[in-house]
């Protein structure tokens, strides 16, 4: 039997990558975060100093881009020319450009072919050994990983949305803190969403929202949707 495929789907600030590492590690799996490749490919453009609306300027210095992803769910890392970004991927320039590059559809094609590419690789082998991989991002559960063992869309009301990303990126729930984010999260929904679709569920794709559930209900809710397809694969 294959490697266990799961995908997340869903808007800024619903806790994608907080739940989706913590499913990597209960079930020994590898931790994919799609997002954190569109900006370091940001990183690497502007440090080309591209105009990031030249799309196909962008695009085809992103084809060469020395870029390394560690799946590992208890210390992901992202490494541009062999140095670990860390931090800058979310520092505020960062943030506020990187729509640019994730509304390239020749970035975004390339960006697709690359992580099909470590999916499938975590199917036999990998970093899991073969036993998967938790996948998380925009458009992952339709079309990125459409055939994942594992599709579902992690949604949250706005408010819910802002909160989260202010306490995670300031450390604070003001009002100061929830207009410093409000860009972040608001903006770029608005634009991310001309190029896919992470508000309505596909079909096959199970919808968890998660605007009154503590961080520990929502992992429950989505691991017993992993436990029964897990079941249901081992009846195959």
């Amino acid at each position: 039997m294959t490697g266990l495929v799961i995908a997340i789907d869903g808007p800024s600030g619903v806790g994608k990558s907080t739940i989706a590492k913590r499913l990597a590690r209960s079930y020994a799996l590898s931790y994919l975060d799609t997002g954190a490749m569109y900006r370091a490919a940001t990183i690497y453009a502007r440090n080309q100093r591209l105009d990031l609306v030249d799309h196909d300027a962008v695009a085809a210095a992103i084809e060469n881009m020395p870029l390394e992803i560690v799946m590992d769910p208890a210390r992901p890392r992202v490494l541009l020319e062999g140095s670990e970004l860390g931090a800058a991927l979310y520092s505020a320039d960062v943030s506020r450009i990187v729509s640019a590059v994730a509304t390239n559809l020749k970035v975004r094609a390339l960006m697709k072919s690359w992580q099909r590419e470590l999916i499938a690789a975590e199917r036999d082998g990998g970093r899991s050994g073969g036993k998967g991989i938790v996948a998380e991002g925009r458009d992952i559960t339709t079309v990125v990983a459409p055939d994942a063992d594992v599709r579902i869309l992690l949604t949250a009301s706005e408010d819910a949305r802002l909160t989260r990303r202010a306490r995670q990126r300031l450390g604070s729930d003001d009002e100061s803190s929830l207009a410093a984010t409000r860009d972040e999260v608001i903006r770029r929904d608005a634009d991310d969403s001309t190029v896919s679709n992470f508000t309505t569920a596909a079909d096959g794709v199970i919808t968890v929202d998660s605007s009154d559930l503590t961080p520990d209900q929502t992992f429950a809710a989505l691991a017993a949707i992993v436990d029964a397809a897990r079941a249901k694969r081992a009846r195959s």
